[in-house]
């Protein structure tokens, strides 16, 4: 007897969050982009070990690990870059787990300011899950206003 739910377990749960950053493309992109592997720690706070895998190097196939702490549990993975277009675009996928972080920028290279536009996507929700679908993608949302404040707050620090 094969059992139909009412949901798709593969269907991505994802929320985003949009910034307008008082800097040019080329700076917003330098901190997000060229320097990731330096910076992505400091705006992921619940980020607490992180090691590049491939050096410092940013490129599509580059791969890294961390160790994140979330409500007081530590989850492990691995990710790699999947799309790295200078002044555009950053992507990167969980490869043991079933997340994407996309960091998408529109600007220009002179003016200001830059809009930044970060997504996450959990991949996968296991079918025990998907009762609490909403309140994920909620919390997800959440964490993605999160990540664009700290990116704007930490370019204005740092990019002057």
């Amino acid at each position: 007897m094969h059992i139909k739910f009412p949901f798709d377990s593969t269907k991505p749960v994802a929320g985003e969050a949009s910034v307008e950053i008082d800097k040019s493309l080329t700076t917003v992109f330098s901190f997000i982009g060229e320097h990731f592997f330096d910076n992505y720690p400091k705006w992921a706070v619940e980020v607490i070990d992180f090691q590049p895998l491939d050096g410092k190097q940013v490129f599509i196939g580059a791969k890294a690990k961390q160790v994140r702490k979330d409500n007081e549990s530590e989850m492990e993975s691995v990710f790699e870059i999947t799309d790295y277009q200078p002044l555009s675009k950053l992507i990167f996928q969980g490869l043991n787990e079933p997340y994407k972080h996309s960091y998408l920028l529109e600007g220009s290279e002179e003016k200001q300011p830059t809009r930044l536009t970060f997504r996450f996507e959990l991949l996968e929700l296991e079918v025990f899950m998907r009762p609490f679908e909403k309140l994920i993608r909620y919390a997800i949302e959440d964490g993605a206003e999160n990540t664009v404040e700290n990116i704007k707050n930490l370019i204005a620090v740092e990019c002057n």
